[in-house]
């Protein structure tokens, strides 16, 4: 049977449109640039490389036809800047707002400069879409907006108080998505992301995700540090399953889907002691020093929650949103881009 996606898949192929990337040159715009060219799609990019590299740029090149990378249009520029936030979204049919900066201990460290990029960039990208008459915004969310809230799994309606700096520029962001909608009329659709991974994603740096840090770390025999006691747990979410969720959420015609948030994860739930383990023991087949190798355990972090997991019932019912993939299927096609990287810097 087809899914939703399936049938958008075939409706794009038929009847391109144009596509705004923001954050393209990172790990999941530039996941969503490689779906989208190889749809056929006429996508514009927009980075300003904070965070974003040109290498994920020119490995989805070798991925695609050089047909299908004609239909990109790169834009340098800044979502802080309003003049090139305009620029952008000039002749676009639907803006995939991806850029921020992200990570909860990034943005205690330094609030200010979280809150520039992710709450005024983000005010800048709706403005720029609603002058340019777009058809729908879709915006990255955070699971981080659900803050202490205790229940499990997460359901968009139930929030708690922000834990960290990063929750709030979340939090923010969907408050203005839906004054757009209220005063504007400008359609948007936030999409709470729960741990995601997978290919492209940097494994480097003081604020490198849990699965391709600790990949890394494996690899190169240093250590791998677990914050608490390891029951600390994630729903943790392929890159595809993301992907399919922007697709569905900027070109669907369910106007009951319009301008609400959503989870987007797997409703699963996997503590950091047994993540450990499902890397250890696929790499351990590669890597000799593996076969004994354990954790170090320090302090819980701050700002930090200790469960999460998503309901994904209203994105699979009001968007027809359907994993494809679980962490397991995932970390089975992440490894091995994770470790072609980090061989090459180790090289």
């Amino acid at each position: 049977m087809l899914t939703a996606y399936d049938r958008l898949k075939s409706t794009l192929i038929a009847a391109p449109k144009t596509f705004l990337i923001t954050g393209c040159a990172g790990f999941i715009g530039s996941n969503l640039l490689e779906q989208l060219l190889l749809l056929g799609q006429n996508v514009v990019g927009l980075d300003n490389f904070a965070t974003g590299k040109q290498a994920n740029l020119d490995e989805v090149r070798t991925l695609v036809s050089e047909q299908q990378w004609q239909r990109f249009r790169f834009i340098q520029g800044d979502i802080r800047n309003p003049e090139e936030c305009a620029q952008a979204c000039q002749g676009v049919d639907y803006v995939l707002h991806q850029a921020a900066l992200g990570s909860v201990p990034r943005s205690i460290a330094d609030p200010a400069t979280s809150t520039c990029s992710n709450v005024n960039g983000t005010l800048n990208m709706l403005i720029a879409a609603r002058d340019a008459k777009v058809r729908r915004v879709v915006y990255a969310s955070s699971s981080s907006v659900y803050g202490d809230h205790p229940a499990l799994p997460k359901v968009e309606d139930q929030i708690g108080a922000p834990l960290s700096p990063y929750a709030v520029t979340k939090y923010v962001n969907e408050l203005h998505a839906s004054q757009f909608a209220r005063h504007y009329g400008l359609e948007s659709i936030g999409l709470r992301y729960f741990n995601v991974f997978g290919p492209r994603q940097d494994p480097d740096g003081p604020y490198a995700a849990v699965i391709p840090k600790w990949v890394a770390a494996m690899i190169a025999g240093e250590q791998v540090i677990i914050n608490g006691t390891g029951e600390t747990s994630r729903d943790f979410c392929f890159i595809n399953n993301v992907v399919q969720a922007n697709l569905l959420a900027a070109t669907g015609d369910n106007q009951e889907a319009a301008n609400q948030v959503y989870n987007v994860a797997v409703n699963a739930n996997t503590n950091l002691n047994d993540l450990f383990e499902l890397l250890r023991s696929r790499l351990v087949r590669s890597y000799n020093h593996l076969d004994t190798f354990s954790p170090v355990y320090k302090e819980f972090r701050q700002g930090d929650v200790m469960h999460s997991q998503a309901s994904i019932h209203k994105a699979m019912s009001l968007l027809g949103y359907s994993p494809t993939h679980t962490i397991e299927q995932g970390l089975d096609i992440a490894l091995e881009w994770y470790e072609k990287s980090c061989n090459k810097n180790l090289a």
